[in-house]
């Protein structure tokens, strides 16, 4: 297991490491992870030092692969990795040191649930913090502030806030979130105008006018121009007339007035 660390930190830690050498690194780590039960339950832990070893290295390996899987785009072994990491975070945090990568870990798992639109997750993730973290780390916060433009509607904020962002990494999930902030205008657009012109929507969305971005979106969401060049939003808030079946109202209306009768 030693050798795989080290090699794989060595790969890691190159500006542009291979991933798909890590990809397999990580996956013969894993294994070893299994063989040697490093993922036990809390009370059967020791102070072992040889065993602490072992855990801290584990935990650091989970991180890279937290780290590889948002590169690689794999956000269903993001979510695998996250959780198994729950452990030492939580689980472990009286026998080891902290991490120095715990919070910006914490930081992406609280961004990926805010970018699927997962809020009640997100909020009950935020419980399990105390409330100095949440108001002074700074892989947190930038977090937090978006989750409350989300909130409030300020979806502009949003669309600004990726430069601002406290890591690189963040960068893939804050693309998510983006997305997630467009379709959210876009929806808001439909529902308060009857047109607009394609300049002034992508200025909202923030897109380039005639860009592949904004065609992609209008063609998802079936926007089409009129006559005058403008984007059509009318139709699209006209819902189908409901056809009221008059003839068996009145028919079971006079059924009951008999009935009624009857009982009188």
């Amino acid at each position: 297991m030693s050798n795989l660390y080290k090699d794989l930190k060595s790969e890691w830690g190159k500006r542009a490491p291979n991933l798909l050498r890590c990809g397999e690194l990580l996956g013969l780590f894993k294994l070893e992870i299994l063989k040697a039960g490093f993922l036990m339950p809390r009370e059967a832990f020791n102070s072992n030092p040889q065993q602490k070893d072992q855990l801290v290295k584990s935990r650091d390996v989970l991180e890279i692969a937290v780290e590889h899987s948002i590169t690689t785009k794999d956000y269903a072994a993001f979510e695998r990795y996250m959780a198994q990491l729950s452990m030492y975070y939580y689980d472990y945090d009286k026998f080891l040191e902290p991490s120095k990568e715990m919070h910006k870990m914490i930081g992406l798992s609280l961004l990926y649930m805010l970018a699927t639109n997962r809020i009640a997750d997100f909020h009950i993730a935020l419980e399990r913090l105390p409330s100095a973290l949440l108001l002074q780390d700074s892989f947190i916060m930038p977090v937090l502030a978006l989750e409350n433009y989300f909130m409030e509607g300020r979806y502009n904020k949003i669309l600004q806030a990726k430069k601002s962002m406290p890591s690189e990494i963040y960068g893939n999930f804050m693309d998510m979130l983006v997305q997630t902030a467009r379709e959210e205008i876009a929806s808001c657009i439909e529902k308060a105008y009857l047109k607009m012109s394609p300049k002034q929507a992508a200025q909202r969305l923030g897109l380039r006018a005639g860009g592949k971005e904004l065609l992609e979106l209008v063609k998802r969401r079936h926007w089409t121009l009129d006559t005058e060049g403008n984007y059509d939003y009318a139709s699209l808030n006209t819902k189908p007339k409901d056809e009221i079946p008059s003839n068996d109202i009145a028919t079971q209306n006079l059924s009951y007035a008999t009935e009624l009768e009857k009982i009188v």
